[in-house]
């Protein structure tokens, strides 16, 4: 929130227009970052508070939401760190595994034809398209109440898909069906983590600010494709012509990936019933009497 406060100040021979600037997350939290003072014959603009701290406060509005930490749960800290770094170790691996998959192709050979190598590429997509049209018919309506396990499931699904995209050079007679199983897996991922992204932003929103916590998300992701981009050109460049150095860094990475993933669901406190927490739920009751719904306690 950004106010700006007009106060006249006449005196006998001059008249005096002061503004200021105040920004903050809300009525309470409010800082002056600068001071207009204009008259008929004098004018100046004093900046208040250190000039890097008001250009930090500046560069974290692109990637936090507005009013935070008070606009979002607790969990959303420590969810977006884990997701992040999840999120890097992903950027990495694929660099490794399309690496792997163009050679397959037969990118760089003399011997591979364009019509050949985009047939493939448009048969792997096709797949891909169709796989994820399936896993939406059966499960669409399953992510949000389950979105925990869902999360977890379309990350195992990611990891698979680049698995198959680096082992299909191993196999150049099944590559295409290999390449196809891989597109399948990435696809059950961009669904399930699509709609279970959608659900999260929900839970966190606490002043109705979802569009803005998926906007900053956004902004987060992309700082985060940039940087794992480039440290996975790195990674690709280092092991090339090393086939012991690709798999070792793509199998340390996939395990950290799984671990992050699991720290980040670990994180969330979801404060929403589903099937499998109302079972939990109205079994303890039926034992002890007692239980917990929403936070508060009710008795028989």
């Amino acid at each position: 929130m950004e106010s700006i406060s007009a106060f006249p100040h006449v005196s006998n021979k001059t008249s005096l227009l002061r503004l200021e600037e105040w920004n903050g997350s809300s009525p309470t939290k409010l800082s002056k970052t600068f001071t207009i003072k204009a008259s008929s014959s004098s004018f100046s603009i004093q900046r208040s508070g250190a000039r890097f701290t008001h250009l930090w406060t500046r560069f974290l509005q692109a990637f936090v939401p507005e009013g935070f930490p008070s606009s979002v749960t607790p969990d959303y800290v420590p969810f977006q760190i884990w997701d992040l770094l999840q999120g890097l170790s992903t950027y990495i691996r694929t660099m490794l595994s399309t690496q792997a998959l163009l050679s397959a192709i037969g990118v760089g050979e003399k011997s591979a034809t364009v019509i050949g190598a985009t047939f493939q590429w448009f048969l792997r997509d096709l797949t891909g398209m169709l796989g994820g049209i399936l896993f939406t018919f059966y499960q669409g309506s399953n992510l949000d109440s389950n979105a925990k396990m869902w999360r977890l499931v379309a990350d195992l699904m990611n990891d698979l898909g680049m698995l198959m995209d680096l082992i299909s050079p191993l196999f150049p007679s099944a590559f295409v069906f290999i390449v196809c199983l891989g597109s399948i897996s990435r696809s059950f991922t961009g669904v399930a983590s699509g709609a279970t992204r959608a659900a999260l932003t929900q839970h966190f929103a606490l002043q109705d600010n979802a569009a803005d916590i998926s906007a900053k998300e956004g902004s987060q992701e992309t700082v985060a494709t940039m940087i794992g981009m480039a440290l996975g050109m790195l990674v690709a460049r280092i092991t090339i012509g090393h086939p012991l150095a690709i798999w070792f860094s793509f199998l340390s990475l996939t395990l950290f990936h799984m671990y992050a993933n699991y720290r980040a669901v670990r994180c969330l406190a979801l404060n929403s019933l589903n099937p499998e927490r109302s079972s939990i739920l109205l079994q303890h009751f039926s034992e002890t009497g007692q239980g917990l719904f929403t936070g508060a306690c009710f008795t028989q």
